[in-house]
């Protein structure tokens, strides 16, 4: 039935009010698992430095006299490990007209594109920390600090096709030809990390590997309640003969990696008083300027505590 003749409606209306909800849904992902669950230390200078040890091989001809003398053993020294810190910032600008105008769902528009900036920031950190193939910058007046990634001390413990770095921290993974993701790839890269005496507790792995990653015997057996109609078939820990590890899910690591980690063997190293730090940039114009900037290092405590498989199909 047709709108009766000169009824007026909202179509002619001029004059009604607008209906904008004050919520704000944002489905862009905020999670950080590595950056997470690793200890934060703090840095004094630009380069970070740590050392490392280790105990004497073991000695299966240690049978001495009895009543002999005692002869010294040879000490095993210290490594002395570095990183360089990186600067990571963001920022937001907003105009002086828009600050002063009426907003939907937030009252001060800076601070929420800094609050945005923030989160922004921090899934930067977490990926080039764990999902990117970086290996430490000295940097100079045009050429940006850059500190070595996961991928870049992982070199001990890994199941591979490509190359290992041959220098932990000073040089790059070498890609190679990628293969399906199987079990006994992940069961060889615990046996190694257990010869050296590390105890993963958590395994990083993009979304399809994680799929992969469920299909492992080696995981619970999926269940099925009946009460709630509900399918458990996931996997959130992995037992293996070494111990029970966490499996996450991360949109931060390279799809084609594993990472097999022991996450107090791994810290970030924020220099003094730069650690996501919120800052009022010079006003030079009808505009307001907040910085967000943070510099760190990634601190390897001890890279054979930790492992990965790598060059994995993703489709």
């Amino acid at each position: 039935m047709p709108l009766p003749a000169s009824t007026f409606a909202t179509y002619q209306a001029i004059g009604n009010r607008e209906d904008l909800s004050d919520d704000i849904w944002k489905i862009s992902p905020t999670e950080t698992p590595f950056f997470s669950a690793i200890d934060k230390v703090k840095a004094t200078a630009v380069l970070h430095e740590w050392q490392t040890q280790a105990l004497a091989s073991v000695d299966t001809a240690n049978a001495v006299l009895e009543g002999d003398d005692a002869t010294t053993d040879a000490v095993t020294p210290t490594v002395r490990l570095t990183n360089v810190c990186q600067i990571s910032d963001k920022v937001a600008r907003v105009t002086g007209t828009q600050q002063a105008v009426e907003h939907a769902g937030r009252d001060d528009e800076l601070a929420y594109q800094e609050m945005l900036m923030g989160q922004a920031l921090k899934i930067d950190v977490d990926t080039i920390l764990c999902g990117v193939n970086q290996t430490k910058v000295t940097g100079d007046t045009t050429t940006a600090r850059k500190t070595a990634s996961v991928l870049s001390w992982i070199a001990t413990n890994d199941d591979h096709v490509g190359t290992s770095p041959t220098t932990p921290g000073s040089v790059t993974r070498v890609d190679g030809t990628q293969r399906a993701f199987i079990e006994s790839q992940l069961k060889n890269v615990f046996q190694l990390i257990w010869v050296q005496g590390g105890k993963p507790d958590m395994v990083l792995v993009g979304g399809f590997n994680k799929q992969v990653f469920s299909t492992f015997t080696g995981r619970a057996t999926p269940t099925e309640d009946t009460k709630s109609k509900k399918i458990v078939a996931s996997v959130d820990a992995y037992e293996s003969d070494f111990g029970t590890v966490k499996v996450i899910a991360s949109r931060n690591v390279r799809s084609r990696d594993c990472l097999v980690l022991e996450t107090d063997k791994w810290a970030v190293a924020h220099l003094n008083g730069r650690k996501m730090v919120s800052q009022n940039l010079a006003i030079t114009g009808d505009s307001r300027q907040k910085q967000i900037i943070t510099e760190y290092a990634l601190v390897s405590r001890n890279e054979k505590a930790s492992g990965g498989v790598f060059d994995l199909t993703t489709s």
